[in-house]
């Protein structure tokens, strides 16, 4: 497999506080979604705050699915969407190794874009992360990230998501994985979605000098 580059996630600001993180989750109305009050994420977030600092709000995909975050993502004052040919995108769910607490929100450590696996396919990036005691996020979870952190999202250096998958009928995996990219406006795209942050899909064997893989330390519930 292709040498690791030096790190460059770590050129990226410091998360917002998660009592921050969570006002701007109500502002986007994704307590709405989630069939939350703001309350609730507000006593929930500073539950969190007593952990780990730099931590990542994420509200579980089963209340928040990704078809219904992608769009709150913006850049260059476009919002974000989904491929029109991944019109099944909550269908994918985590992975076995991946282990998502049973809460309605839960807190992200150590985040990270994973730009030292740049050029990597996503099989050999997996077993490369769970090498490295990291775990791969959630599309979900990088929404999240990104909608906290839009500069976690840069032209060429953009993230794959493969904590997420789709399983067929028979048991085996779609070979599509999950990511998170800036749209060139080109194919089916439209030339109106220049610059707009888009979930799409790659194939888990394929390289992308462009994308990383995202990470994180692990995931634990707010009071932990």
């Amino acid at each position: 497999m292709p040498e690791p580059t030096p790190v460059t996630t770590a050129a990226l600001p410091a998360l917002p506080p998660l009592s921050t993180q969570a006002e701007t989750l109500i502002g986007l109305g994704v307590h709405e979604i989630a069939g939350l009050s703001a309350a609730d994420i507000r006593d929930l977030a500073k539950a969190g705050e007593a952990g780990e600092d730099g931590g990542l709000l994420a509200v579980h995909p089963d209340r928040a699915p990704a078809s219904a975050l992608a769009p709150l993502l913006r850049r260059d004052g476009k919002p974000g969407f989904v491929v029109v040919d991944m019109d099944d995108v909550d269908l994918f769910t985590p992975i076995d190794t991946v282990a998502v607490p049973d809460a309605p929100l839960y807190v992200l450590g150590g985040v990270d874009r994973g730009d030292h696996m740049a050029n990597w396919s996503p099989d050999e990036a997996l077993p490369a992360l769970t090498a490295q005691d990291r775990t791969p996020l959630l599309l979900t979870e990088g929404i999240h990230w990104v909608l906290q952190q839009p500069a976690a999202l840069e032209r060429d250096h953009c993230f794959m998501t493969i904590g997420s998958r789709l399983r067929k009928a028979g048991g085996a995996l779609d070979a599509r994985t999950p990511a998170l990219w800036i749209s060139n406006g080109t194919g089916r795209d439209g030339r109106e979605r220049r610059n707009a942050p888009k979930a799409g899909w790659c194939w888990a064997g394929n390289r992308h000098t462009w994308l990383g893989f995202g990470s994180t330390t692990g995931r634990r519930l707010p009071d932990a």
